[in-house]
């Protein structure tokens, strides 16, 4: 209890002066105190407590004081710190000074023990904590993903191949190039991956400490996120569990995952399915199709040279794709190399020789109008049978043949005349009259621009639209030789023009539509009620929301190329409604149908007689109207043309007995053409697919039960003002007009 130790390390024991046999008690008594301070000298009695005698026996003799024996080489303060009877009066400078100086010497020791061992608690406890909540913070994302038991790797997204009506591929969807072991690839393949994107992929549980604090300095020191520290394991988890947003909690979820896939299957088979899955750009998903894409070659037998750019492109597929950015792809494939050699897959030689001979990158086929076709059905197989998961076939109507006379009709038309108008873009519907699609082209380039503006750009039809108001006179009682007034007119605020702002007088329903009289539509659409004329345009197909007021009959409200094309189709099959289709059957790969269109029964909802008025109104736009420049020699056919405020719109919708084809262009900003008109360049589109299109096709009459011959025209009450000469000079009402 009072040992100490000395300077040469000796171990002091105290040493007490008294005899054997003397009683031990070192309990200090009132005669130990100095006299005065209790009041008593040192003779003053005694007190004792009851039971003390007890208490005190045995006990050492209490005027002996307790000492150390001193030995060589000791302190005096050594004896003045543990004297515990110290004479009176006794005073030494040197030791208290030599006290002093060790018990400062004692209190910094313990005090700077006293603060780290605070500091060792504190990070302990923080350690501790953040142990619990990390815990914690697992539980609940793994009690957020299905259980473990039930996770499965996915297999190979479907594929879709659509069938054309003369059994040939038309187009693909998904992944068809199939899947490629891992033995059957050269080694060289899965080592530039592995080099590059996770190193120690071999040697590691699905996550790299070092690869994320790696990936943190370097984010620190660009001041952005420049570098991931994903695993080739935690990249395989989030293709194929995880969405791509970014965030902690995918993070957790995204570790837990990858140490599934590490408990689950080898290494070989992470990697496999890692290579069969992940995108390499220009749609390729897995290295079977990235090979074939870019090199023209299976992935079995690529060269170490073409491993290098295929492996770099799985860091940015799209900004460093050979066939848009060769310098970089070329670049990056560099940097694989060194890193193969680095890591000892290649040696120094075999690096260089690859960087001396690169790979040719095989030129992507061109993107024809098919895309557009392709784009369509797949969201019509999804509205069809919703989610699929083994390959489909489906057989659709278009035509390759005649999606190829629409795509050149409709890029030679802009090719020709399109920077003289003021026309960037364009597209082409043509249905059968059943409303199947034969045709469809969304935009004059499938590869610049993806958009399909036949289904999807909703633009004002302009005068096209006004069949409708004249069929839903008819359907009041009127005839194409019944008289209205074509002069200057006013609804409120409203005056419409004709698109000349030259006004005939009276003029007959015929002429009128024949020559695009915009006051004769307004007066109709006001006559039988805008809603009325909706109500009609919406039973015979078109959907978009279309407001009914005066304006209507001019084209204001904005509809689709597809919905034109449908709505004129009745004028062509003699009345009938249709839905317009472009799929027909849906089977699996062991032929077993999925989906088959049944043939709706038939609704008219135009009678017999107003299709032939109608269509004996529309001849007129092609023989003398408006559409006057179409060229379609020997068939009977019918159409109007439209152009829309500010030449922004410029349409044709014309037919045959056996083809329904719209056309519209114009510019995807809305901005005006340069005076392009539905009497132009939509004319010349139009009729250069018709030719191509019925070439060889029995020529047929248009449908209707009505006979002009037959009917006597009612007696005019009022003096036709300059109807005689637009009927006897034609051509130069027409230059008068801008088409309307």
């Amino acid at each position: 209890m009072f040992g100490r130790w000395g300077k040469r390390g000796e171990r002091r024991e105290p040493v007490f002066d008294f005899k054997p046999e003397a009683e031990l008690d070192l309990r200090l008594t009132e005669n130990d105190r100095p006299s005065g301070r209790s009041g008593r000298g040192r003779d003053a009695p005694q007190r004792r407590d009851k039971g003390d005698t007890e208490r005190r026996a045995p006990r050492v003799d209490e005027r002996r004081p307790l000492r150390f024996e001193p030995l060589p080489d000791d302190d005096a303060s050594y004896d003045e710190e543990f004297d515990m009877a110290p004479a009176r009066g006794r005073k030494s400078s040197r030791g208290k000074s030599r006290s002093s100086s060790t018990a400062r010497r004692t209190t910094g020791r313990k005090r700077k023990r006293s603060f780290i061992g605070r500091i060792f608690r504190f990070g302990m406890t923080v350690a501790v904590l953040g142990g619990i909540a990390l815990a914690g913070l697992l539980v609940y994302e793994i009690g957020k993903l299905p259980p473990i038991h039930e996770l499965a790797v996915p297999k190979r997204p479907p594929s879709m191949t659509m069938i054309a009506p003369n059994t040939m591929v038309l187009a693909t969807r998904g992944e068809t190039a199939g899947f490629v072991g891992i033995e059957e690839m050269p080694p060289d393949l899965p080592n530039a991956v592995i080099a590059i994107e996770d190193r120690r992929f071999r040697s590691h549980w699905g996550f790299d400490p070092k690869g994320i604090l790696r990936a943190a300095v370097e984010n620190f020191r660009a001041g952005g996120f420049v570098q991931g520290g994903s695993t080739l394991t935690q990249q395989l988890a989030k293709n194929i569990f995880l969405t791509p947003d970014r965030s902690l909690e995918r993070k957790f979820q995204e570790l837990i995952l990858a140490g599934w896939l590490e408990m689950s299957f080898t290494k070989d088979e992470i990697l496999e399915m890692y290579l069969n899955r992940v995108y390499f750009g220009a749609g390729a998903h897995g290295v079977e199709a990235a090979a074939r894409r870019f090199f023209g070659k299976s992935a079995r037998n690529v060269s170490l040279a073409e491993a290098a750019i295929l492996a770099g492109l799985v860091q940015a597929p799209s900004r460093l794709a050979p066939t848009k950015n060769p310098d970089a792809a070329n670049a990056r494939a560099k940097l694989v190399l060194a890193a193969m050699a680095d890591a000892g897959f290649i040696t120094q030689q075999e690096a260089q020789q690859a960087f001396a001979a690169p790979s040719a990158v095989t030129p992507p086929p061109p993107q024809d109008s098919t895309g557009y076709v392709a784009d369509w059905v797949a969201s019509e197989v999804d509205r069809l049978i919703g989610p699929y998961e083994n390959d489909i076939f489906v057989d659709v109507t278009v035509d390759p043949t005649m999606q190829k006379f629409a795509e050149q009709a409709l890029v030679e038309g802009l090719e020709k005349r399109g920077k003289e108008l003021g026309v960037s873009q364009g597209a082409l519907v043509a249905l059968s009259p059943d409303g199947a699609v034969q045709a469809l082209v969304g935009g004059r380039s499938y590869a610049e621009s993806s958009f399909n503006r036949a289904i999807q750009a909703r633009r004002q039809p302009g005068s096209s639209f006004k069949p409708f108001v004249y069929l839903a006179a008819l359907e009041t009682g009127l005839t194409p030789f019944d008289v209205r007034l074509d002069a200057p007119v006013r609804y409120g605020n409203w005056s419409p023009e004709n698109s000349n702002k030259k006004y005939h007088g009276n003029v007959t329903l015929t002429q009128a539509l024949a020559f695009s009289l915009n006051t004769v539509a307004v007066r109709l659409a006001v006559e039988v009620g805008p809603q009325n004329v909706a109500n009609l345009a919406a039973e015979l197909g078109i959907h978009s929301k279309l407001t009914p007021n005066a304006s209507l009959a001019l084209g204001t409200s904005e509809v689709t190329p597809l919905e034109m094309a449908t709505a004129y189709t009745p004028f062509a099959n003699g009345g009938a409604r249709v839905e317009p289709y472009v799929v027909t059957r849906i089977t699996d790969a062991e032929g077993k149908v999925i989906y088959e269109r049944q043939a709706p029964p038939r609704v008219d909802v135009i009678a017999p007689e107003y299709v032939g008025m109608m269509n004996s109104m529309l001849r007129e736009t092609l023989r003398v109207g408006t559409a006057s420049k179409a060229e379609l020699p020997g068939w009977d056919a019918a159409g109007k043309t439209g152009t829309s405020q500010d030449y922004r719109d410029a349409w044709f919708v014309g037919y045959t007995t056996n083809m329904v084809t719209a056309v519209w262009l114009g510019n995807d900003d809305n901005s005006p053409t340069k005076r392009a008109s539905g009497s132009n360049l939509p004319v010349t589109v139009w009729s250069s697919f018709m030719q191509r299109a019925l070439e060889g096709v029995p020529v047929a009459q248009l449908p209707g039960e009505w006979n002009p011959r037959s009917y006597d025209p009612p007696v005019q009450q009022a003096p036709v003002a300059e109807a005689p000469a637009i009927i006897q000079k034609p051509v130069n009402f027409l230059k008068r007009l801008f088409g309307g």
